[in-house]
């Protein structure tokens, strides 16, 4: 079941799974998944293009087993990449990408074919466009087949090596804090070296509500707040 929260960071989504475990689940964009979608379209025309020439020698039996290869690679191609290995076809792989059911766990047969199968309602009326459409407008960035799937595509979760944190004074949060908060003030400050001045104060005045922090301290307090809870993690 979804974690209520008030605002998070960027388009991170976290949940707890059947097991009571927590996740932070980070949806992917448009563009890393349409350059997914290119990798496996080009390895598909590759397969594609070796079974017409092995095939084209036998006629019109050879045309016979390249029609079934061709509806073979087209629709199957993404269903047993998904579901054999991890939510995964070697374009989404390659993008750092994964297929998971909304609630986190890994996607299963059902759930593939659904969501493939509806591509054909994702390419109407051209290129794709009730699929980008759905993809641009829905919260969690699902396409048409997600949604009728109940499935994400999101970022494979990174190794989960700490990341050193500036230097700063501890400071002790205002009150207890709920999972998501703890999750974005740690994620903030991991990601603080790499952030511009005026993204820092952007994010920063995202969490000021919540944690009743002043916006002309909420820098300095996010990351003393993040030195104590890596400190008590």
């Amino acid at each position: 079941m979804p974690i209520s929260s008030p605002a998070l960071l960027d388009t991170r989504y976290p949940l707890e799974t059947p097991e009571g475990v927590d996740l932070l689940l980070q949806p992917a964009g448009l563009l890393p998944r349409l350059l997914a979608f290119l990798v496996d379209l080009i390895i598909r025309g590759g397969i594609v293009l070796l079974f017409s020439i092995a095939l084209v020698s036998l006629g019109r039996f050879g045309w016979g087993l390249w029609s079934i290869c061709f509806f073979l690679i087209s629709w199957w191609y993404p269903v047993l990449f998904e579901v054999l290995w991890q939510g995964r076809t070697p374009g989404k792989h390659y993008m750092g990408l994964r297929v998971v059911h909304a609630d986190g766990t890994p996607i299963g047969w059902s759930a593939s074919l659904i969501r493939n199968l509806l591509r054909t309602v994702d390419m109407l009326p051209l290129f794709y466009s009730a699929g980008i459409i759905s993809l641009l407008f829905s919260q969690r960035l699902q396409r048409i087949g997600d949604l009728a799937a109940n499935t994400l595509v999101v970022y494979r979760e990174a190794p989960l090596n700490s990341a050193p944190l500036p230097e700063a004074p501890e400071v002790i949060p205002p009150h207890s804090l709920q999972l998501d908060e703890q999750l974005a003030i740690l994620d903030y400050a991991e990601r603080f070296a790499q952030l511009s001045p005026e993204r820092r104060q952007e994010l920063a005045d995202i969490l000021c509500p919540s944690l009743k922090l002043r916006p002309e301290h909420a820098q300095a307090s996010l990351l003393g707040m993040a030195r104590f809870l890596r400190g008590h993690a």
